[in-house]
């Protein structure tokens, strides 16, 4: 299972979406979420999936990543999938058992709850998965520097999560080591009920927190030493600059999720 958690990784490339402004996907992205949920019927749905097919072969990510990343919020789908089903009432019953029934309308609304989520966490995943953390950071940072007008630390915020999607993955790795370990010692973290499941993930929390500290000790020693005092005066190494192919992208976006807007409104 901790295998299959990618978010945060980020796989080399020279494609076009890998050479993009970081701002383009960024704004890209935006639209994409926007169009996602301005969808309501399978015409819709099925146009925003073909642009996601689009886009993952441009990208030259292998779908196998993609749906990989899904496997950690099976369950998450799944629970909101029945939810959905069950609780959404319709004017004739398909099947109905004592305060339990299914509807019409609660069959294409799980489904379209399912597509949603499915399609949401695919498109960010692609988004992470070919853009650096340090390219996503100077992204963020030159996307909300309008609000250091209103004293917003906007260098503090874009460096914190640049910092937690660096290290998903090292912790993903730290945790299955120290769960190796704790197996070779005869530790058991998959029979049993819940109670007891969660009462066996204690020998692993206590040594991850540990290390996860003693990380973060190494990496405030680190940036201190390297004279780290925020973004005042800072300078860039690489300077982001727009290109044609960001302009002809983000008009493509808009003209996307406008375009779904529409159809959705239309009601077709």
């Amino acid at each position: 299972m901790l295998k299959d958690i990618t978010l945060g990784q980020y796989f080399p490339g020279d494609t076009l979406a890998h050479r993009l402004d970081p701002r383009t996907k960024l704004i890209l992205v935006v639209l994409y979420i926007v169009a996602l949920f301005c969808a309501k019927y399978f015409w819709t749905y099925a146009l925003v999936a073909l642009v996601l097919a689009v886009c993952v072969r441009i990208s030259r990510v292998r779908l196998k990543a993609l749906v990989r990343g899904l496997k950690p919020v099976l369950i998450i789908i799944t629970f909101t999938a029945v939810l959905n089903l069950f609780y959404t009432k319709g004017e004739e019953p398909l099947w109905q058992w004592h305060f339990l029934s299914i509807y019409p309308e609660g069959i294409l609304a799980a489904v379209f709850m399912v597509l949603r989520i499915t399609l949401l966490i695919m498109g960010t995943f692609l988004l992470t998965y070919t853009t650096s953390p340090i390219h996503l950071t100077d992204g963020m940072e030159s996307l909300m520097n309008p609000l250091k007008k209103i004293h917003v630390p906007v260098h503090e915020l874009a460096m914190m999560m640049s910092i937690a999607l660096r290290f998903i993955p090292t912790l993903i790795e730290e945790t299955d080591k120290i769960m190796s370990a704790q197996k070779a010692r005869g530790a058991d973290f998959e029979s049993g009920n819940l109670l007891q499941r969660a009462k066996a993930m204690i020998p692993l929390l206590v040594p991850l927190f540990i290390s996860a500290f003693r990380r973060a000790d190494e990496l405030a020693v680190a940036m201190e030493c390297r004279c780290y005092h925020g973004g005042e005066g800072r300078t860039k190494l690489h300077v982001l600059h727009y290109a044609a192919r960001d302009y002809a992208a983000m008009v493509l976006g808009l003209a996307f999720a406008a375009g779904i807007f529409v159809l959705g409104r239309m009601g077709l």
